[in-house]
């Protein structure tokens, strides 16, 4: 191999790795807690969503959603985003 073949080798090692690091940082929600596992995400998002349910209307008002929002987030399965 010549040395611009090792630069472009190089260059585009670096593009893969930036490209997965920012998929990575996309596919986790923005909400949760850095370092989770997947068990820990999905233990974090039943209780959120639990505890989401049972935030009163002046609460929900506070964060921007209405009690249909809320029943419709607050019952959605762990593993759903």
């Amino acid at each position: 191999m010549n040395g611009l073949s090792d630069v472009r080798l190089s260059l585009r090692s670096q593009e893969l790795e930036a490209g997965q690091e920012r998929i990575g940082a996309a596919a986790l929600p923005r909400s949760a807690p850095c370092g989770l596992s997947r068990w820990g995400l999905y233990w974090h998002r039943l209780s959120t969503r639990k505890a989401l349910l049972d935030l009163t209307a002046e609460q929900l008002r506070d964060v921007g959603l209405n009690r249909e929002d809320a029943r419709a987030e607050g019952l959605k399965p762990f593993w759903r985003l």
